[in-house]
């Protein structure tokens, strides 16, 4: 599907979903920073690259990721997610 319509956000993410369920992280990242890129995410997206993020070692973009996040989120009327991915930041990011 993501062949014959390769901007279908949709399809991007739901493609993105299923690789993230087989452990797939490189997939995802570049799944999902292409759907980023094109659809006015809600803030479930960055929670999601956030880890595939961390699965691939890039600990400093997936932090960041989750700090878009907690933004993009609260932008949304989302503040629990938003919570959700502060106390990630707070549990197992916070190295001061």
């Amino acid at each position: 599907m993501l062949e014959a319509e390769p901007a279908n956000t949709m399809v991007m993410f739901g493609l993105a979903k299923e690789y993230e369920k087989s452990g797939q992280s490189a997939e995802v990242i570049a799944l999902l920073e292409s759907y980023i890129a094109q659809a006015d995410d809600e803030g479930n997206a960055y929670g999601m690259l956030a880890k595939a993020y961390e699965q691939n070692g890039e600990r400093e973009r997936a932090k960041a990721t989750y700090e878009k996040g907690i933004k993009v989120s609260n932008a949304h009327g989302h503040p629990s997610m938003a919570q959700d991915y502060q106390m990630t930041l707070d549990l197992d990011y916070d190295d001061a």
